[in-house]
């Protein structure tokens, strides 16, 4: 077994920019030499997650109103009062999506369905630059 380890950043527009990262690992994976193996995509921080769905507009303006519908922004949280920065919605989105998420590959390709992307996902109420870390073990 051998393990291979990649780090990408990505800059991000704020709370509700969701972005296709599915190219950027393709690529990790395309360089590492493995063949068979899981990767695993985890993004650094606590108001960030990385998940997957089918990347088009419909589904990317559903998933939006789905987290505004589900932890809404517009309200207090307890976080917001320990820190004053008012993205406790924030932390809880990215509680419930999760920060890491793993694909198997295959002969060299990621097992994604043919309509399923891996998505990082900004819940944070500003702009951030994310590392995204992507660990490969296999052979």
């Amino acid at each position: 077994m051998k393990v291979v380890s990649e780090r990408r950043e990505f800059s991000t527009e704020g709370s509700g920019d969701l972005i296709d990262i599915t190219r950027t690992l393709v690529g990790c994976l395309a360089g590492s030499g493995l063949r068979n193996g899981n990767m695993t995509i985890f993004v650094q921080g606590s108001t960030a997650g990385i998940t997957t769905f089918e990347y088009e507009p419909g589904l990317i303006g559903d998933v939006k109103e789905f987290y505004e519908r589900i932890v809404p922004s517009d309200r207090g949280y307890r976080h917001d009062e320990t820190w004053g920065d008012a993205n406790g919605f924030s932390h809880l989105r990215a509680t419930l999506t999760g920060q890491s998420l793993t694909v198997p590959f295959e002969s060299g390709e990621l097992l994604l369905g043919v309509w399923q992307q891996v998505v990082l996902a900004e819940f944070d109420n500003r702009p951030r630059k994310r590392l995204v870390v992507v660990q490969m073990i296999g052979q």
